[in-house]
Formats: structure tokens, sequence, C-alpha cells
């Protein structure tokens, strides 16, 4: 499983969730077995070729059209910034599904 973030940093320790028109590099978490397996950071998101199976957001009134138009779920975090929680949060089934609609 992919998960697809926008960051403030590519230094995990250093980086955080961030709104979209924030993003300063994008996070591709490999999730296998309920570990993160891989890492892997673009400045442009359109350069990862794999499929991504989710994008988590730190606002569900961030603009998420073109990751629906690509039929990726999105989910919300609507507390979690560092990284580390924001993939236990993913694990635990603690995020929210965004729908588009600001709701």
């Amino acid at each position: 499983m992919i998960i697809l973030m926008p960051l403030s940093a590519k230094e995990e320790d250093e980086g955080q969730l961030v709104n979209l028109d924030k993003v300063v590099i994008w996070g591709f978490f490999e999730l296998l077995e309920g570990r993160v397996q891989n890492i892997e950071y673009l400045e442009d998101r359109n350069e990862y070729k794999a499929m991504i199976d989710v994008v988590v957001v730190a606002d569900k009134n961030d603009y998420v059209w073109p990751f629906m138009e690509e039929s990726i779920p999105v989910l919300e975090a609507p507390i979690q910034r560092e990284i580390d929680d924001v993939i236990e949060a993913f694990l635990f089934k603690e995020l929210y599904e965004v729908d588009g609609l600001g709701n």
C-alpha cells in the first residue's frame, strides 16, 4: 500500500504533514504488514509512477479534486502532523474520509 503525504521537509524527524498549498516535498510511504517498508520523496508528485492507494491531507478543505479525478481516496488527519503519528492513525483507522465537498 502506498500512502502519499504533502510534507514540510524531507527529513523524517523534521517533516510534518502540511496543507496542499504549503507542500515542500511529497512523501510516498510504502506500507507492508503494518510497517513502513520504503519512503520516497519527490518535489513533483506526478513523477511517481506506481499506483497511489491513498492521500492523507491536513485539512478537508484543501483542493483535493485532482486526487479524486484519479480515483485516489483522500483521508484527513485532523490533528496529526508528525509523520509517525499520521501513519499510526492510518493503521488504527483514525483518519477521516474526505468527500471533496468540504464535509
